[in-house]
């Protein structure tokens, strides 16, 4: 019985172990299960939590402000083309 579970990679016949490594580190990544097994090898105060959070936020908003302005900017020019 198959685990659904289980993060992993198929590794193609010929292909360099260091390869098959870096691929399944990108999706380990990209899923963020690396940051969050640091994150919880050790506790974490309710104070450094917030400060981490803090220093993720503008990241976070700037990602979601340029979806935001595209938007609004694409809603001009479509007002402007109309006109």
């Amino acid at each position: 019985m198959a685990n659904s579970n289980l993060r992993g990679i198929d590794v193609k016949k010929g292909e360099p172990i260091d390869r098959a490594l870096k691929r399944l580190k990108t999706k380990l990544d990209t899923e963020g299960i690396l940051e969050e097994m640091r994150r919880r090898r050790a506790f974490e105060t309710p104070t450094t939590r917030y400060q981490r959070k803090q220093r993720s936020a503008p990241k976070r908003n700037k990602i979601r402000w340029r979806y935001v302005s595209d938007e609004g900017r694409k809603s001009e020019e479509s007002a402007t083309a109309d006109s």
